[in-house]
């Protein structure tokens, strides 16, 4: 049996024993030029002699996924995004060496509402970084830009400063957007800011997902938004008025909605345990409806909203022209206001779990699958298929690099992880 920090992606690789998402026993990786080729169950017997160069190693029982994707991160190691400049841009290799240690294998830099100028600003440097990004691979990659704002409902702009808010036009749509439109992969915007819902087709005709927050939408609102094309909506629960029984508003129609996703942070200090449970079982739906047998999705993924002090000690931070005090991992302006957290995605799951919320498995999917399949990265088959034909598994053929490894403690329900192929 070989060490994990020993193996070499020069020569064939099998993980044994390793459980999936989807998969009812266990399961052996094949892995070949640095890419997972075969998922096998354990009791599979081979008629062909293994190569002699054959690394191997085993999981023993633990769970093994790909990395963490966070498709709302404000900053990290002091650095807000908003904040971007030629002169502070240096630090984003920093940052995404950083987040690749956390466990977080793409993300979506998040700008919050800011003067257009900032904006403009950052996509141009975030484009350009982008495009020269993929060289290193123990690194987490730039997959776009998510923009917070400015397109936002006032009564619900929580920390966003007021005096940048636009109105919801396609003109202000095109300013804000500038020259680097093709950057930006998600931008949130309260739909009831255009009730002729045009702003929206056109920002799908950019291939930009759209997500409803920071919103006073009713349910019909909601919906019409959705039938133009919005999918997500952001940070669910907070920023939007709450579910009533005879007013669900913009989050009681995303709830039923089979093709809407929403995210959640998991930090204790956003949404209670008790709605997050309500939002498991409302989003639980079959990946195919035609197929009781399918793999179930879950509705929501998580997002660690985190600011620009992450990894960084609590302490009082800028916050554009403004004071964030951390504590615990909580971000909260000078007047109580909720801003954002501190904690890395993967938190997120090991809280899930820790408070018993849901399995292991569904916990890291969350954060792995879920956000992946929100913006059209990952499409995954059901159940049936994959018990008759192991080629249509989601990780066939995705870098074995980013795998991670999940170990449970029985005694204390303490969920870790690592790179499995630390090394790779």
């Amino acid at each position: 049996m070989t060490d994990a920090t020993t193996l070499s992606m020069t020569a064939p690789i099998v993980i044994r024993n390793a459980r999936f998402r989807g998969y009812e026993s266990l399961q052996q990786i094949w892995i070949h030029q640095g890419r997972i080729e075969q998922i096998l169950s354990m009791d599979t017997v081979f008629k062909m002699v293994p190569p002699e160069d054959l690394q191997v190693l085993d999981v023993e029982g633990d769970w093994v996924s790909l990395g963490g994707v966070d498709l709302q991160i404000n900053g990290a190691l002091g650095l807000a995004f908003p904040e971007l400049n030629l002169e502070n841009c240096d630090k984003l290799p920093e940052i995404c060496k950083f987040l690749w240690n956390q466990g977080v294998d793409g993300f979506l830099p998040t700008i919050v509402t800011t003067s257009v100028e900032n904006i403009q600003r950052s996509l141009s440097i975030f484009s350009n970084f982008a495009a020269s990004q993929h060289q290193d691979r123990t690194t987490a990659e730039i997959l776009g830009v998510h923009l917070e704002g400015p397109f936002l409902n006032p009564q619900k702009r929580g920390a966003h400063p007021a005096e940048y808010l636009l109105p919801l036009t396609i003109d202000n749509v095109k300013r804000v957007l500038g020259d680097d439109a093709e950057i930006v992969k998600v931008i949130t915007l309260a739909p009831e800011l255009d009730p002729t819902g045009e702003a929206i087709a056109y920002l799908r005709s950019l291939g930009i997902t759209v997500s409803l927050g920071h919103s006073q939408a009713t349910e019909a609102q909601a919906q019409q938004a959705f039938k133009l094309g919005a999918s997500m909506v952001t940070h669910a629960f907070n920023a939007m008025p709450g579910l009533h029984h005879r007013e669900p508003g913009l989050l009681g129609a995303a709830l039923v909605h089979p093709a809407v996703q929403c995210g959640l942070i998991a930090d204790g200090q956003h949404v209670s345990q008790t709605m997050i449970q309500l939002l498991l079982r409302a989003t639980s739906i079959p990946l195919n409806k035609q197929d009781q047998d399918s793999l179930t999705k879950q509705g929501i993924f998580l997002v660690s909203d985190a600011l620009a002090p992450l990894g960084l000690p609590d302490g009082i931070y800028p916050w554009d022209t403004r004071h964030i005090e951390v504590k615990n991992g909580t971000a909260r302006l000078p007047d109580g206001t909720l801003s954002g957290t501190t904690l890395p995605l993967l938190v997120g799951v090991q809280n899930l779990v820790r408070w018993g919320i849901c399995e292991v498995e569904t916990a890291i999917a969350l954060a792995t699958e879920s956000p992946r399949r929100a913006i059209g990265l990952l499409k995954e088959p059901s159940k049936r298929d994959r018990q008759k034909n192991n080629k249509t598994s989601p990780y066939l053929n995705q870098p074995a690099h980013q795998l991670l490894r999940w170990h449970l403690d029985e005694s204390t329900k303490e969920l870790t992880w690592q790179r499995l192929l630390p090394n790779a």
